[in-house]
């Protein structure tokens, strides 16, 4: 029989049932908090966020939130602002699309925020400004070939 390696066994594997308590009362932003809208994913449990203060901030991901909930681009988050860093905060809680609608309706959050779309920052570029032409990549490949030929030469008379 093989043994565990220390990770737990059956029941671990199978995870815990915590997402029933689908409900939860909303909360609303204290002193020191603030709304924000994810720009972007860094990686390494870190977003970067508009808050709607009408500033972008680094934000960290807490432990608690980390592997429990996923956050997204475009998500509605509430963040603690830092007293010593201005441009970083941390992420206290995500809100789920009806609780960011909620709030948009009760009027803490702007009426133009887009509630869970990923494209809000460049909508009227669809492309990014990247333009792929291609007749032009023909002629370059040959000019790189004889480049490489003179490199060639080069090396072997040395």
């Amino acid at each position: 029989m093989p043994k565990n390696k220390g990770k737990g066994g059956k029941n671990r594997r199978r995870g815990k049932n915590e997402n029933e308590n689908d409900k939860r009362e909303l909360v609303f932003k204290e002193d020191g908090q603030e709304y924000a809208q994810v720009i972007k994913m860094l990686g390494n449990g870190r977003v970067e966020a508009v808050c709607f203060d009408g500033t972008k901030r680094l934000c960290h991901i807490r432990g608690k939130l980390r592997k429990k909930v996923w956050i997204n681009q475009g998500d509605i988050i509430l963040v603690g602002l830092r007293d010593y860093q201005d441009g970083k905060a941390d992420v206290i809680m995500k809100y789920f699309p009806e609780e960011a609608r909620l709030l948009k309706s009760y009027g803490e959050i702007p009426e133009s925020t887009k509630v869970n779309e990923a494209t809000f920052v460049n909508e009227d570029m669809e492309n990014d400004g990247i333009e792929f032409d291609d007749a032009a990549g023909g002629g370059s490949a040959t000019e790189s070939d004889s480049d490489d030929s003179k490199d060639e030469v080069d090396v072997d008379d040395v």
